[in-house]
């Protein structure tokens, strides 16, 4: 049983980042697959694709390099936990990295960055910071 899923999604990106790899595998979920909707919407990641098993579908995430050969997540951080969560109204969503980062919020017009929950002036529960 996982105590955290979004922290397993989270951590198996940043892995997958860091070792280079082109995709990361994990189990599905709904929240898993808004997450990843936005990081692709938001350029962090190269696309992301749900397997049609019935019985357990995974989410396979296409990782994104630079030319160089960086990757383009260079940091990825858990904000609201289990133990604590974090919320916040739209004026004070935090910019990440002077605003060179994003942070995912889930509000009750469903998961969007902070970016776009500030321009629909709807508030949440601060759920990662990506750079």
């Amino acid at each position: 049983m996982m105590t955290d899923p979004i922290a397993d999604f989270l951590t198996r990106v940043r892995n997958s980042s860091n070792s280079r790899h082109r995709r990361a595998v994990m189990p599905s979920s709904r929240a898993k697959v808004a997450l990843a909707k936005i990081l692709a919407e938001e350029g962090f990641i190269s696309g992301y694709s749900v397997t049609a098993d019935k019985a357990r579908p995974n989410l396979i995430i296409g990782m994104k390099y630079s030319d160089k050969g960086q990757p383009v997540i260079s940091g990825i951080e858990r904000v609201s936990r289990p133990g604590r969560r974090t919320y916040t109204g739209y004026r004070n969503i935090p910019l990440v990295r002077s605003g060179l980062g994003i942070n995912i919020v889930s509000t009750p017009k469903g998961v969007m960055s902070g970016t776009q929950a500030r321009r629909e002036r709807v508030g949440g529960e601060i759920m990662c910071n990506i750079w």
